[in-house]
């Protein structure tokens, strides 16, 4: 097999990042834009060993599992991989994914709980990072297309709420119209790195942050005037003049009206900043919160820690049912708006300490408190080995990790189970469970449930 070659193909399977993958000449062939059952002939773009990348040349039977993708720029951007079949088959592949990594990776095969399904997969995210760029003079602001820095305009984007559409346009007549001058990567010059939209609930509040290689904002009375009646709450100005990928840079500073937005998950109330992680999905980020709740097995005698707590979006999602409350969070502006958003929802039941797990740990030991339960909510990459055995020396009778990537999630499970803990079952199934926060993307969050193994009985 070679480059330019054109082979009939099946594709029998799925990869993580959402490609079709069949096989040819001994090879894996990876094809995106493909479905399980579709017959294609591929294109053969890039080979190596033992496989090789292609793109459709020819559909010649389609499978079962495609629909029409409602979205004109769905195969140019490269925000979303699964327009072009049923959400169902969607869900198969990503309750597949999960289980296959604990086969493949943890090698502790787990009967995971059924995947829970978004009720609504369009306008369902809450937050945009939407990268500027100037192409032959004219204003793009969208997403990279697939494996590039080349944006894509993504007006309508089918995954975000309209309001972002009619801010980004707002936006971007306010650049041409002032000439402003826009980011290039290449060469580190010009000022508009990205535009950050946060939203709360029905968009009754909407958050514009503006990425700046710079530290001003030319005209700024112009954009307020532009986006206000938009709905938008709040201009806020974020410095990043790094030669970096990373989109915020480290400072803020309010503009105009309110630098947070505030919003309503599981019946409490957040005020949620910038740099403020926050769940894009909220709707399923409650169902995925109670899961939570209870894998936990919370009540009135639990001592809770809650590591990684951001600004203390799951932990004070529970407080109201234990005993004490403690977050952990190494942002420190997290930590303020965490003990802002208890002193908000009326809890007195909680405190948050600023610092990695280790110096909690050594903290709560001084103090004689030992968790009954621990939440977990790593970044994508996990945790690290050392934070995992400092979880474990603290012996708490539960821990319920939350994961973004269902790859280091099993990593850190099979960690956690050669230090004493278990996933139990309930009904035949173990206590893993699937919730898809990203529809339409790779990406599939998931909740598991760790008990001591001297409690399995």
């Amino acid at each position: 097999m070679k480059k330019n070659d054109r082979l009939p193909l099946e594709i029998t399977g799925m990869t993580s990042e959402g490609s079709g993958v069949g096989r040819a000449e001994g090879m894996a062939v990876f094809v995106p834009l493909t479905a399980v059952g579709d017959r294609i002939t591929a294109h053969v773009l890039k080979t190596k060993k033992t496989y090789a990348y292609a793109k459709i040349d020819e559909l010649l039977t389609p499978s079962p599992d495609r629909t029409q993708p409602d979205c004109p720029v769905f195969a140019r951007c490269g925000g979303c991989v699964y327009r072009h079949i049923r959400y169902e088959a969607e869900l198969k592949i990503k309750q597949e994914h999960v289980e296959s990594c604990f086969q493949r990776i943890a090698g502790l095969p787990l009967k995971v709980q059924p995947i829970v399904g978004a009720e609504q997969t369009v306008g369902c995210r809450n937050k945009a990072q939407l990268p500027v760029q100037r192409e032959n003079g004219a204003v793009r602001i969208g997403f990279f297309s697939r494996h590039s820095h080349r944006v894509v305009d993504a007006v309508g984007c089918r995954l975000q709420p309209e309001a972002f559409g009619r801010v980004t346009e707002a936006v971007r007549r306010w650049i041409e119209e002032n000439d402003a001058s826009v980011y290039d990567e290449t060469t580190h010059t010009g000022l508009l790195r990205h535009i950050f939209i946060r939203a709360s609930r029905d968009c009754k509040e909407l958050m514009l942050c503006l990425v700046v290689n710079g530290t001003a904002l030319p005209r700024a009375d112009a954009l307020i005037e532009r986006c206000a009646p938009l709905g938008v709450t709040g201009l806020v100005l974020n410095v990043n003049r790094e030669r970096t990928n990373v989109v915020l840079g480290e400072t803020c500073r309010t503009l105009w009206g309110k630098g947070f937005i505030t919003d309503t998950l599981c019946g409490k109330q957040f005020d949620i900043s910038p740099l403020s992680f926050y769940q894009v999905n909220r709707d399923q980020a409650e169902r995925l919160y109670a899961k939570a709740a209870e894998y936990a097995g919370c009540d009135e005698n639990t001592v809770l820690l809650d590591l990684y707590c951001g600004v203390g979006t799951i932990g004070l999602t529970m407080a109201d049912r234990v005993k004490q409350l403690v977050g952990v969070e190494i942002v420190p502006q997290a930590v303020e708006d965490a003990a802002k958003n208890a002193e908000k929802n009326g809890i007195t039941n909680a405190r948050f300490l600023c610092g990695d797990a280790a110096e909690a740990a050594r903290q709560l030991e001084q103090e004689h408190i030992r968790p009954t339960a621990v939440i977990l909510d790593p970044p994508r990459k996990g945790c690290d080995e050392r934070l995992i055995q400092t979880v474990a020396a603290m012996q708490p009778e539960r821990i319920v990790y939350v994961s973004c990537d269902p790859a280091t999630l099993a990593r850190d499970y099979a960690r956690f189970a050669a230090l004493g803990y278990t996933c139990p079952e309930e009904n035949g199934f173990h206590c893993v469970t699937p919730f898809d926060l990203f529809p339409r993307t790779q990406h599939c969050e998931s909740v598991l449930k760790l008990i001591r193994s001297d409690m399995n009985s």
